[in-house]
């Protein structure tokens, strides 16, 4: 058995009480208190998470945009300077290869941020379809990334930031070298919570001493480090897809709802696109739709879901909301059973019980600016 791949925070984790789980390869913290009450603390106030195992690929030359438009769902000529973007890369089949972050650093040069588990596949899958005047280099090991989430996450990181006014930095906007506590970092208004707050880029050295200092900044506003656990149920709350279960080579974007962040219509051609939009054309084979349970039981991902004695999908993600007090789903079922209010049955443990389709994202905040995955 390999090895499990650490984060430059391993070390401090047990400072804080943390219990490490194997993800993806990764010894990473499920949580330091406890789920509930870290998914608490970044729906009311503030939470830090370790998100250092995410991959990041930069790209550059004359030729990037051009490829990246070749290589992504989305329209990346629309992207300026200090925007970032949500994306998918496909198989010719338009399956997902992965969802990933893109940053526009300058011209010619992108940050692409990618899921842990993808991070070889990645840039396998990049390098195999580089074209000319087009330069990729894989930085994970060297970058870190921390993210602060919650309504409070501004003043927190505004405390340490004092030279850069964070109200300036917009929904799915970033700026480059900021100055926090002497720390230069990138500090970009993106997350996967659906609350506000930040992804913060810095040189993985760099990591351990700014966890401890946005952590002794937040003190005052009861800011709590979390972990993968409360990362999850907040994610799954806001239905923000995770790759390998919302999303995979064998799921499209367009079935997984993300059809915002597949453009048919720029004018490149990127891989996948016609079997896209053959999809688009003859509607999508399977949607994910939102289910609540009637009978008691808590839908969980891989469980298959009926109507009457027909298979029509199953659960993709599932847990009981934390927010709303309720047992919840969400689930890739046949097009023509996805009607809000179609009843379902969930087989749990070898028992058939009672759901109802209902709409999504289950929990969305009162607006100011809001984060993205």
């Amino acid at each position: 058995m390999s090895e499990l791949k650490r984060t430059p925070l391993f070390d401090t984790y047990k400072e804080y009480g943390a219990k490490t789980i194997d993800f993806g390869g990764w010894e990473l913290p499920v949580q330091f208190s406890s789920i509930k009450e870290e998914h608490e603390a970044v729906r009311t106030k503030a939470g830090l998470f370790d998100v250092s195992h995410m991959g990041e690929i930069e790209v550059k030359g004359t030729g990037s945009l051009e490829y990246l438009q070749k290589m992504l769902t989305n329209d990346v000529s629309k992207l300026k300077t200090g925007g970032a973007q949500y994306s998918a890369m496909c198989y010719e089949n338009g399956g997902t290869v992965d969802d990933l972050l893109v940053y526009k650093l300058e011209e010619d040069h992108y940050l692409l941020v990618v899921n842990a588990a993808n991070i070889d596949k990645d840039f396998n899958w990049l390098k195999d379809h580089l074209d000319e005047n087009v330069e990729i280099n894989d930085l994970s090991e060297q970058t870190a990334q921390l993210a602060l989430q919650g309504p409070l996450a501004e003043e927190v990181l505004q405390k340490l930031t004092p030279e850069t006014n964070l109200n300036n930095i917009g929904f799915f906007k970033f700026q480059q070298d900021v100055n926090i506590n002497g720390k230069k970092a990138l500090v970009s208004r993106t997350g996967y919570t659906g609350e506000d707050g930040f992804e913060i880029y810095c040189d993985a050295n760099d990591a351990p001493v700014l966890w401890k200092e946005i952590l002794e900044a937040g003190k005052e506003f009861c800011i709590l480090p979390c972990g993968l656990g409360a990362r999850d149920t907040l994610r799954f709350e806001a239905c923000l897809a995770l790759y390998g279960q919302e999303l995979s080579p064998e799921i499209s974007p367009l079935e997984a709802g993300i059809g915002f962040a597949v453009k048919l219509n720029k004018d490149a051609d990127f891989i996948g696109k016609d079997a896209l939009k053959q999809q688009k054309e003859n509607g999508v084979p399977r949607k994910l739709v939102g289910v609540e349970m009637i009978d008691r039981g808590i839908p969980r991902h891989g469980y298959q879901v009926y109507k009457g004695d027909e298979k029509i999908g199953e659960v993709t993600s599932g847990t009981q909301s934390p927010t709303l007090k309720k047992n919840i789903g969400l689930a890739l079922v046949k097009a023509e059973e996805a009607e809000l209010g179609n009843e379902v049955d969930i087989e749990i443990r070898s028992k058939r019980l009672k759901a109802v389709i209902v709409s999504t994202p289950f929990y969305k905040r009162e607006k100011k600016s809001q984060g993205g995955k």
